[in-house]
């Protein structure tokens, strides 16, 4: 049987080989980081667990966990806290994305040494909500007029920020222009070939978004390290100036989309989407609310990316910067509840998905102790799997120097 390092290095055997050092050693970091990085062991081991596939069939962001809810600004130019990863996304067993979910609430309080009886509470809290809110049937959006706790707080700062402190932060003034910081942790250079073939792209592309009347030009382009999972995946950050307004710009992020690796162990019938991005894209815009602004997909040199505006107002709520402020825990773990809910409710009986009847006889009806049961002794998996691959990590990585 390969081990848990053998497994994740086969799955990212197609990934940029320069960039895996770097995903590796972040999942190095602790247990929570390292369930981030493997979404793929995680379906692989549920789907040995035959006697957790039956419950309505949904679409599921996949990669569902603590830190993939967070701001954005939507199309309507209002600050959001929703779902924002839908890279693994597809039509599953409702009960597999709270089975991520909920195993998470168990990696991450025991990554940082909280109360064993506290993450069962907050999980326990997740699921009643969740039901509560499939019960109701009736979706809900959280902005900076609906927000409550922390989450309010968290809104209310990050719609203050502009486009300027995204500017101070990613970039330094060369002869007078912007140019991106090459720090090598957030960002590194691109070869000058590359360069010459995504600026042209990227700025034809712009001219098909409802910023065409705008008439952006790519200023700068940097390759773009971010998230955990994503790591290896072919990604660029643009820097876009105004011809019109000199003061104007705009950062874009293109991120290259792969098969949900979801999909191996599921037999569920998927839709014949046009490709990876389009697939993400399409399930993103029926989950969440309102979606982010200058969302899009593009095929570059025959590979689908998922295009769409970086933004001053992205942000996640971080644990452990409140991992004592058990009041606001709870209330931060309610919305994500009621989003989690929300997303599946938006997105019923399109092409498979159940219809709102059939999650409120789920709601009704789920054995939620089945969930709570698994995902705490999974979560005692992922501290044993992480454990294992910090140790074949580091002999692969010092037998080459």
């Amino acid at each position: 049987m390969p081990s848990v390092f053998e497994r994740i290095t086969a799955f990212n055997e197609n990934r940029l080989p320069e960039m895996l050092a770097i995903k590796y050693k972040t999942m190095c970091a602790n247990s929570f980081s390292f369930f981030r990085g493997t979404c793929h062991l995680f379906y692989e081991d549920l789907y040995k667990a035959s006697n957790l596939q039956n419950s309505p069939l949904t679409w599921i962001c996949g990669d569902l966990h603590l830190e993939n809810f967070g701001s954005f600004k939507g199309d309507d130019h209002q600050v959001y806290f929703d779902l924002n990863d839908f890279d693994e996304a597809i039509l599953a067993p409702a009960i597999w994305e709270l089975l991520r979910m909920v195993t998470s609430i168990f990696v991450a309080f025991d990554n940082l040494n909280l109360d064993e009886a506290e993450a069962y509470n907050l999980a326990h809290k997740y699921l009643h909500t969740y039901t509560e809110t499939l019960k109701r049937a009736k979706a809900i959006a959280i902005d900076p007029r609906t927000a409550k706790g922390i989450v309010c707080d968290f809104l209310t700062n990050v719609e203050k920020r502009k486009q300027k402190d995204l500017l101070k932060k990613r970039t330094t003034k060369v002869n007078g222009h912007y140019a991106f910081l090459n720090d090598k942790i957030k960002s590194i250079a691109l070869n000058k070939e590359l360069k010459m073939e995504l600026v042209p792209f990227v700025e034809n592309w712009m001219k098909s978004s409802i910023y065409a009347n705008l008439d952006f030009k790519v200023i700068d382009s940097v390759f773009r390290i971010a998230g955990t999972g994503s790591i290896g995946a072919k990604r660029y950050l643009f820097l876009l100036e105004s011809k019109k307004n000199k003061t104007k710009y705009l950062f874009l992020d293109m991120k290259q989309a792969f098969k949900s690796s979801i999909i191996p162990y599921s037999i569920y019938k998927q839709p014949g989407w046009a490709n990876e991005a389009e697939r993400a894209i399409a399930i993103k815009q029926r989950m969440q609310n309102v979606n982010p602004a200058l969302l899009g997909t593009g095929v570059f040199k025959d590979e689908p990316f998922i295009i769409q505006q970086m933004q001053p107002t992205e942000d996640k709520i971080r644990l452990e910067l409140i991992k004592y402020q058990y009041q606001n825990i709870h209330l931060v773990i309610e919305d994500m509840a009621q989003l989690t809910a929300s997303a599946q409710l938006r997105s019923t009986g399109r092409q498979g998905s159940a219809i709102t009847d059939e999650l409120i006889y789920f709601a009704q009806n789920g054995d939620w102790h089945q969930v709570l049961d698994y995902a705490k002794n999974y979560s005692q998996q992922v501290k044993s799997d992480f454990e294992k691959f910090k140790i074949d990590y580091n002999n692969f990585y010092t037998s080459f120097n």
